[in-house]
């Protein structure tokens, strides 16, 4: 066997064992913390409804001034 041949053996042997190394890490992985995702979809949904129903008429005028003077509809 030549050294090349063995060099290529090697990387081949090397480059398996990241495969099953990686598969087994997959495997083992925790899926997360999905109740604290959840809890903060809910927080920002919160969070968006409270502030449109203190600031809904000021938000509402910024948003067609600034549509009519993209849109060039305040001329």
């Amino acid at each position: 066997m030549t050294t090349i041949d063995k060099l290529q053996s090697r990387a081949l042997l090397a480059f398996h064992d990241v495969q099953v190394r990686y598969a087994r890490a997959v495997a083992e992985r925790e899926r997360g913390d999905v109740p604290g995702w959840v809890l903060i979809t809910i927080m920002t949904a919160g969070l968006v409804t409270a502030l449109w129903a203190t600031a809904q008429g000021t938000l509402t005028s910024l948003f067609n001034t600034a549509v009519q003077s993209v849109t060039g509809g305040g001329r």
